[in-house]
């Protein structure tokens, strides 16, 4: 891929990952005129049933890797996890225009924190640990509560442990002798969380998205709201925060950062670099999605400027969800039914969404409602 040259369809865009947000970006690549080659070891993944060519492999399969580099004109991920070997491969080859730092940085939490420090954005009290022993001693500098997470790995409230008292100690320990590397953080008494996403061109321009508002049930993003409800600096220091670490990170495509919200002040939590399930609501409520942008800046296509069209709530589907959603997809004439293609429905496993979308609150609350009740 030469640096400044746009890849055009129908030439192929590689995808790292076989999951829904890789489905969702072949979709809006495929609507584009592209061809896709997924690299995911499962067969008939949500992203190879939309796909031009499948290469059923490992991640960290370098054979794999050098298939799909070979090919695709241009080679993107839906998650952060990826092998940095095969990464590094790929960004060599001068085809993955999002680069490997980032994932580097996103892949562990001890470096994205620190990232977040040395830029001097607003962030909770951390220290890492690395043993049981040092575990304990680090907790006598924090109060509860405080919460003690793995420093790789984890998602949806997996791999980290919440401190309510000193009772939990004993606990924490534990979990710091079994896991070793790993991050004490200050618990943040907010009152909201928000997303904060945006693309990023090759060229360095940054269109944002609406900042969106999120809810959870057991640690999984349950609702987003769009527009959040929030206030006009606590939204211009969320922008600000965000467009300091694109620039300190160079980052090319969609881009999303998780951050707490009390009262005007805000505390960065963690990032994803790549488009994010708080985002999906940009599908039927913007004049482009976070995924159609993703697809055009990896390209080195220009940016379109971002438009809310109407205000949105997003719900996510879980498995035990799966049901009662089918019956209301029937009965309902409001909202947008997204399903993944996931071959099993799995208790707290993300099998779709639904996106409502109102020209104002009132009517929003009325298509709510309906919807509810279709599913009774």
């Amino acid at each position: 891929m030469q640096k400044n040259k746009p890849i055009l369809p129908p030439q192929t865009i590689g995808i790292i990952g076989g999951g829904q947000l890789g489905r969702m970006m072949a979709i809006a690549a495929k609507y584009m005129g592209y061809k896709i080659t997924v690299l995911d070891p499962t067969p008939d993944c949500p992203t190879a049933q939309v796909a031009d060519h499948h290469v059923v492999a490992a991640y960290d399969d370098m054979e794999a890797i050098k298939q799909l580099c070979d090919q695709s004109d241009v080679v993107t991920y839906e998650f952060e996890n990826v092998d940095l070997h095969a990464a590094a491969y790929i960004e060599k080859q001068g085809k993955l225009p999002q680069g490997a730092y980032a994932l580097e940085v996103t892949q562990n939490r001890e470096k994205e924190k620190q990232l977040m420090k040395d830029a001097g954005l607003p962030i909770p009290d951390f220290t890492i640990v690395t043993s049981g022993e040092a575990c304990e001693k680090a907790l006598q500098n924090f109060t509860y509560p405080c919460v003690i997470k793995t420093c790789r790995g984890g998602y949806d409230g997996k791999g980290q442990l919440k401190l309510t008292s000193e009772a939990d100690i004993k606990e924490a320990i534990a979990f710091a002798e079994k896991n070793k590397h790993c991050i004490i953080e200050q618990w943040v008494a907010f009152e909201k969380e928000i997303s904060v996403l945006f693309t990023r061109s090759r060229s360095g321009e940054i269109s944002f998205f609406p900042i969106s508002e999120n809810d959870h049930k057991d640690h999984i993003l349950y609702k987003t709201t769009v527009p959040a409800n929030i206030s006009h600096q606590v939204m211009e220091k969320a922008y600000a925060a965000a467009e300091i670490l694109a620039e300190k990170m160079n980052i090319v495509g969609t881009f999303a950062i998780e951050m707490f919200v009390d009262g005007d002040e805000i505390y960065l939590n963690e990032m994803a670099p790549r488009p994010h399930n708080s985002g999906h609501y940009t599908i039927e409520a913007c004049n482009i999605s976070q995924f159609s942008q993703h697809i055009r800046a990896i390209c080195g296509l220009p940016l379109i400027d971002i438009q809310l069209l109407q205000q949105a709530v997003m719900i996510n589907v879980l498995g035990e969800d799966m049901d009662t959603v089918l019956r209301a997809l029937s009965q309902s004439k409001s909202g947008f039914v997204h399903l993944y293609g996931k071959d099993e429905a799995k208790a707290k496993r993300k099998m779709g969404h639904i996106t409502f979308i109102a020209p104002s609150d009132k009517t929003m609350k009325t298509q709510l409602q309906h919807f509810e009740e279709a599913k009774q």
